[in-house]
């Protein structure tokens, strides 16, 4: 798998979305679903920064500018040589974030195997204090 779940990442190709806007090449998105394995991901792809006007629509706006937020352009299923990796997860996310989402993508088994090993830690530190209390 040669992506995890919040990768920022951009388009190497154009692609058609389904509701059949074409979103060009290098246009940005955030992984959000990691199929099989990494046989696909499902990216949710930003336009530019907006904000609601009086009327609720849609008006350009400064990314620093009070309520601007990133127009979501859509979500499409991609295969990994559609994408290149522009941040990965891992640096863009604290460590107790990071660890939550690569849980959710372990089965039952290492998730419990990773249980086990935080709780080894937490006795070791607890043992730790313990000596230098002392």
């Amino acid at each position: 798998m040669k992506f995890q779940l919040f990768d920022n990442v951009k388009l190497t190709e154009d692609i058609t979305l389904n509701n059949g806007e074409i979103i060009s090449k290098e246009t940005r998105g955030t992984i959000v679903e990691v199929f099989n394995n990494g046989e696909a991901y499902l990216v949710e792809f930003f336009g530019n920064w907006v904000k609601y006007d009086s009327d609720g629509y849609f008006i350009p706006a400064d990314k620093n500018g009070q309520d601007s937020f990133t127009e979501t352009l859509g979500l499409e299923t991609i295969h990994e040589n559609q994408i290149v990796l522009t941040a990965s997860a891992r640096d863009l996310m604290g460590a107790k974030e990071h660890l939550t989402c690569i849980l959710e993508t372990l089965p039952d088994d290492l998730v419990l195997q990773v249980r086990d090993f935080a709780e080894f830690l937490q006795q070791k530190k607890a043992t730790t204090l313990e000596k230098h209390s002392v």
